[in-house]
């Protein structure tokens, strides 16, 4: 009696399936990683407005062509670039006062502002007259 060597065809379907099931559970944990370290990115880059618009206003005594300074600027760009959306706002309309937010992956509104506030938002707020997160 001669019998082949190898696999059938069950087997390697249920090796498959295995392999499947392992990389869809891998792949689901991998895009929330990356979501988190996108939102992070966002934050960080935001507090670098932050630290940019304090220079330029001890510089220029106003808030004005904000977006001119290289660093914000800079800023910006990577915050569109790591989000779905782009900032959902940045004015300096007065002069006086800025504000920033943008929509993170989680759907959260982060906001940065003039006041020194920092931090999550239940709703847009720099487009009020007044630019503030608050």
């Amino acid at each position: 009696m001669n019998k082949q060597k190898g696999f059938t065809i069950i087997e390697l379907i249920v090796v498959i399936a295995i392999i499947a099931v392992l990389a869809a559970i891998v792949l689901v944990n991998v895009t929330q990683y990356i979501n988190k370290g996108k939102d992070s990115a966002i934050k960080g880059n935001m507090a670098s407005i932050t630290t940019a618009a304090a220079v330029f206003f001890s510089t220029n005594s106003n808030y004005l062509n904000l977006t001119s300074d290289p660093t914000v600027s800079a800023a910006i760009t990577a915050i569109t670039s790591a989000n779905i959306a782009p900032l959902t706002g940045i004015t300096a309309t007065t002069g006086a006062a800025y504000c920033v937010e943008s929509t993170l992956k989680d759907a959260t509104i982060w906001c940065v502002d003039s006041t020194g506030y920092v931090g999550a938002l239940a709703a847009t707020h720099c487009a009020n007259a007044t630019p503030s997160c608050k």
